[in-house]
């Protein structure tokens, strides 16, 4: 079993960093128990899952060491006191009223039931989803576009969805994106940037960024 890059380990709280392509928690089938808290729980036996990343996103993710932090951080993460961004790079000229504000993407999505992994916009009976996004500064790059993404509420799939909603889809999604815009790319350009939140014991606030491997 591989072992995680851990960004900060103390008493409470363990940063990894998650590589594209590994599960966040085991799936159903023999194949599908390798993951990420599966290895965390192999080095540090204490670890309990308080969030998740989709298995081809990669970057920040925060495992709480026994059941009080994993409470307190969960409490944490339903309150919206977790601050998270994201980077992706998305298909064709991205235009943005001004490249310096955050623009906003509220459209409600739902779980595909029939095509599950998926999830779908559905204006009628989806859930209210808001994202927030801005071009990254002083990046250019051919028919292509990295911006910063800010999950303000966290339904599955909703970076993938929101910006395919846009017409720019992230390069690399198997899920999403046209066989075109997925073969830009041999992974999903989508991974977890920065990850910011008050330790849930010493209150402290904490920061933490990723360098984003594509």
């Amino acid at each position: 079993m591989s072992e995680l890059e851990a960004v900060f380990v103390d008493a409470h709280v363990i940063v990894l960093n998650k590589p594209s392509g590994l599960l966040s928690v085991p799936g159903r089938g023999e194949n599908k128990q390798d993951c990420l808290i599966a290895r965390a729980q192999h080095q540090w036996p204490d670890a309990l899952t308080v969030h998740r990343l989709d298995m081809a996103t990669s970057g920040l993710m925060v495992v709480a060491r026994g059941p009080d932090v994993q409470r307190l951080l969960s409490q944490a993460f339903a309150d919206r006191q977790v601050h998270k961004m994201y980077e992706a790079l998305v298909a064709g000229v991205v235009k943005a009223p001004d490249a310096d504000e955050w623009q906003r993407i509220e459209i409600p999505l739902l779980i595909d039931w029939p095509n599950r992994p998926k999830s779908k916009i559905d204006w009628e009976h989806g859930k209210q989803s808001h994202t927030q996004w801005r071009l990254k500064k002083g990046v250019l790059q051919a028919n292509a576009a990295r911006v910063e993404l800010v999950p303000i509420t966290g339904r599955t799939h909703q970076l993938r969805l929101h910006m395919m909603a846009m017409g720019h889809p992230i390069l690399g999604d198997t899920l999403y994106a046209t066989p075109e815009v997925q073969a830009q790319s041999a992974r999903l350009c989508l991974h977890a940037r920065n990850l910011q939140f008050k330790h849930p014991v010493t209150a402290e606030w904490m920061a933490f960024e990723s360098h984003v491997p594509f």
